[in-house]
């Protein structure tokens, strides 16, 4: 069986083709594509229009392969959404969520309601980003004209297929979303004046949309192959295709952002979670992720990008292997720390940071990388702890997944800081839960089990025990005395 999985991710997108036979699963990535935001007067947005076009340029991709391609599902990152207008036409612009009126949003918010309300309502984690605060940043005038407000990801369904639905993965995340209702908060939205019939109907994660559209159909070649709606959130998707059994893990979806947390039956909505600022996010059949999103490789990833406009171009593998070249604990940053969200320089807010914290800041790209990814590794061991607080769960194993998975030395880091097995791969999980969702939709596999196992029968791990556990331990010490959260 053949399948396409379209993975939009905050920095690139990319169609991939899945193929299950005998029980093991094979990718391979048929078109990948650049997603940068326009950044002008109206603030920083996403440029929906050329990233569908860049799926469709995809779509004709598979087409040429003449294979029978059995459906198409769209995952994508949380909390940014489309507002569709009375004629089902994308309202410009679709913000970003780094764009700075989030905080004109924060502020009405906390005006409307108290922070311990939000919580309860939702379970879902204070970060300037959330959708919440993202719609009440929205003037009056976008608010009355649209007719239904609908998550990225979906959105993305719903332009190939037509059909607007929110699945609940995605609506999740928004703060909008009441985990033990399972439905849309009927408070928040009362709260904002917001009416309920402007939000879809939600769906499982699992659910036949319909048919691609016939134009598209046409276009591509493909024929009308079904729209599903597998978890439209990205690390749903991810999570989906951890290849571990039994209860004893815990998982972190590495990437521009890293996202920390265990499986559960059941949400956990107390004061503990919340002033630890857990959030409780679903899977695939109505589980439970709780887990804390942290800033992630985006501290690499800015620091490489900042240093390209200097003029001074460096790859993945050259920034890491400069940074395992480097002095051990020259210097270490609190990741959580807001001024690493949307620095103009990312190497100079570090600096910032290690001279109020009275360290000398590093002096070479591989000094600045080791610093990152050395203090990403003990923000894990952190929140890891506080996972097991929670739950009063014994983790012995670490899955790391995502792109983030490649980066050994971040692997390796984060096996000395948190002293624990740590299980790398695959980097691809977010394309492949959404192949593997599609197959359980399509009956092709019984259940996620199932669908784990055919990941760990497919799939090359990568196995990191501890080393140096006495050196990280003191480094633990360190980060504890620098680090507020």
């Amino acid at each position: 069986m053949h399948y396409l999985a379209c993975d939009l991710g905050a920095e690139s997108g990319r169609l991939m083709l899945g193929s299950l036979k005998d029980g093991r699963l094979s990718l391979e990535e048929l078109h990948r594509f650049p997603n940068v935001p326009i950044e002008d007067t109206v603030g920083r947005h996403w440029n929906v229009e050329a990233l569908f076009a860049e799926l469709q340029t995809g779509l004709a991709l598979a087409g040429q392969r003449g294979l029978p391609i059995a459906s198409i599902s769209v995952d994508a990152w949380g909390l940014d959404y489309f507002l569709l207008d009375e004629n089902g036409a994308v309202m410009e612009p679709t913000f970003c969520y780094r764009d700075s009126r989030n905080q004109r949003g924060i502020d009405r918010t906390l005006d409307t309601l108290p922070w311990e309300t939000l919580y309860e309502e939702t379970g879902i984690q204070f970060m300037q980003i959330n959708s919440l605060f993202q719609m009440a940043a929205e003037s009056p005038e976008r608010i009355e004209r649209m007719r239904t407000f609908l998550p990225l990801g979906d959105g993305f369904n719903y332009l190939l297929s037509g059909v607007a639905k929110a699945e609940i993965s995605l609506a999740s995340t928004t703060q909008l979303y009441n985990p033990r209702t399972r439905n849309w908060s009927d408070k928040l939205l009362e709260a904002f004046g917001w009416p309920r019939a402007k939000f879809p109907e939600l769906i499982p994660s699992g659910t036949r949309l319909g048919k691609l559209k016939p134009e598209l159909a046409a276009a591509s070649g493909l024929g009308e192959i079904e729209v599903l709606a597998t978890c439209s959130h990205d690390t749903g998707a991810a999570v989906a295709a951890v290849p571990a059994d039994g209860d004893q893990w815990a998982y972190l979806s590495s990437g521009t952002w890293s996202l920390i947390g265990v499986e559960l039956p059941e949400p956990i909505i107390n004061d503990a979670a919340r002033d630890l600022n857990f959030t409780n996010e679903i899977g695939h059949g109505n589980t439970v992720r709780l887990l804390r999103n942290i800033i992630g490789l985006w501290l690499v990833q800015e620091c490489r990008r900042e240093w390209s406009e200097d003029g001074k171009e460096y790859d993945y593998s050259t920034l890491t292997q400069l940074a395992t070249e480097a002095i051990p604990f020259t210097a270490l940053i609190d990741p959580s720390d807001e001024r690493f969200f949307k620095p103009q320089s990312m190497s100079g807010a570090i600096a910032e940071f290690c001279h109020e914290t009275d360290q000398t800041p590093p002096s070479t790209p591989g000094g600045f990388i080791r610093c990152a990814l050395e203090s990403l590794a003990l923000l894990y061991h952190r929140r890891l702890n506080e996972v097991c607080e929670l739950t009063n769960r014994k983790v012995k194993q670490l899955h790391i997944v995502g792109g983030g998975s490649r980066n050994v030395l971040l692997n390796q880091f984060t096996a000395n800081a948190c002293n624990i097995e740590v299980i790398a791969g695959p980097a691809e999980a977010t394309a492949l839960g959404n192949v593997l969702l599609q197959s359980i939709t399509l009956g092709h596999l019984p259940n996620l089990r199932a669908a784990r196992r055919c990941v760990r029968q497919s799939m090359d791990v990568e196995n990191y025990k501890p080393e140096e556990i006495e050196k990280w331990a003191e480094a633990r010490n360190r980060f504890d005395s620098i680090a507020k959260s």
